[in-house]
């Protein structure tokens, strides 16, 4: 069973940074594309980054470009979400998950909630202004 364990949550003033961490129990890890996803109150899930299973590919939400860096380290069955320049809109708990496809089908980023198999508890960011 695959197991995802968030953490590096917390509360941060406005242009704070943060980093965020998964830990992915299982054999496997390194077959899986990797995402991050977040839901603030009264909105629906919805896709910041993604990284294919071997890292050399990722793919940002547009809101999250050149703030935040998703990366990824087989070795350790992780993947972190560096968050630079912190909004207050960036406020939401964000999740961690992972599907055992390609980050890419028929040249489309797998950015929809439901392409992800596992996911993890979440964790809280705040982001104060």
């Amino acid at each position: 069973q695959v197991r995802l364990v968030e953490s590096g949550g917390g509360l941060v003033q406005a242009g704070g940074s943060l980093r965020l961490s998964c830990v992915v129990s299982g054999r496997t890890y390194s077959t899986y594309t990797m995402g991050w996803f977040r839901q603030a109150p009264g909105k629906e899930r919805e896709f910041v980054a993604a990284v294919s299973p071997s890292g050399d590919r990722v793919y940002n939400e547009e809101s999250v470009k050149g703030r935040f860096t998703i990366s990824r380290e087989n070795a350790r069955n992780s993947v972190s979400l560096q968050m630079n320049s912190l909004e207050p809109e960036d406020t939401a708990v964000y999740y961690c998950a992972a599907n055992s496809a390609s980050l890419y089908a028929r040249g489309t980023p797998r950015t929809q909630s439901h392409a992800y198999d596992y996911w993890g508890q979440g964790t809280q960011v705040t982001v104060s202004s």
